[in-house]
């Protein structure tokens, strides 16, 4: 699998993403910087956490015009998977590649702990080394992860099966609507999720099961 991972100034899980994908695939990803005009050929484009820009405006906002970024969005037009972390799945939203909007936090704090999260699909190349319905160990650290869409939006993405994890066990850390944790685009090739599965891939980490993840990734896309 050959993956590469898009950093911003700001950017700060980088490192984390590339030992997480290393881990798995047993190949350094490929390190790419916001302000390049081209992509190599690769199977998987990740946008990691942190706070791109400072996170001036909205968070994700200056990123999603970073020049690299026209050419991510046309990679994941032509089928490439993209995967935002926390701060990649702010910049999802903000590129329009997801729908719905990141806000902050309901109670204006930021969350950093470990939550529970429900598998809703395990049938894409992402959440394939899950089960349907598994609750699963993870960590979040963000300030703006309330996720919201609209009704119809938010009837859109249950009816097509587009919610990839929710918060489970009443550990929602923000406020999300429909305890959405995780979506997908229409095609199930591009997912944006708040939670870090890459901090959780080795029990030195204190658990692993984010591992599944990135193992999924590789056997669908090696």
């Amino acid at each position: 699998m050959k993956a590469g991972i898009v950093v911003f100034p700001g950017s700060n899980r980088e490192g984390d993403m590339a030992r997480a994908l290393e881990q798995a695939s047993g190949k350094k990803p490929t390190m790419l910087w916001h302000a390049d005009t081209e992509l190599p050929d690769l199977d998987l484009i990740v946008l990691p956490g942190g706070f791109s820009h400072g996170d001036y405006l909205r968070c994700g906002a200056m990123a999603a015009r970073s020049p690299i970024m026209p050419e991510v969005i046309k990679a994941a037009e032509r089928g490439v998977r993209v995967l935002g972390v926390c701060n990649g799945f702010q910049i999802l939203t903000e590129t329009g590649l997801l729908p719905g909007a990141l806000m902050r936090n309901s109670n204006l704090k930021f969350a950093c702990r470990f939550v529970k999260l429900k598998v809703e699909n395990n049938a894409t190349p992402f959440t394939q080394g899950y089960n349907k319905g598994d609750v699963i160990q993870v960590v979040v650290a963000h300030g703006d992860g309330n996720y919201f869409a609209d009704e119809a939006t938010l009837d859109r993405l249950e009816q097509d099966d587009r919610i990839a994890f929710r918060y489970a066990e009443g550990t929602n850390p923000n406020g999300a609507i429909r305890d959405i944790a995780g979506i997908f685009n229409e095609r199930k090739t591009v997912l944006g999720l708040m939670p870090h599965l890459e901090n959780v891939v080795g029990l030195a980490a204190g658990g692993d099961d984010g591992k599944p993840m990135f193992d999924g990734l590789v056997k669908a896309l090696a």
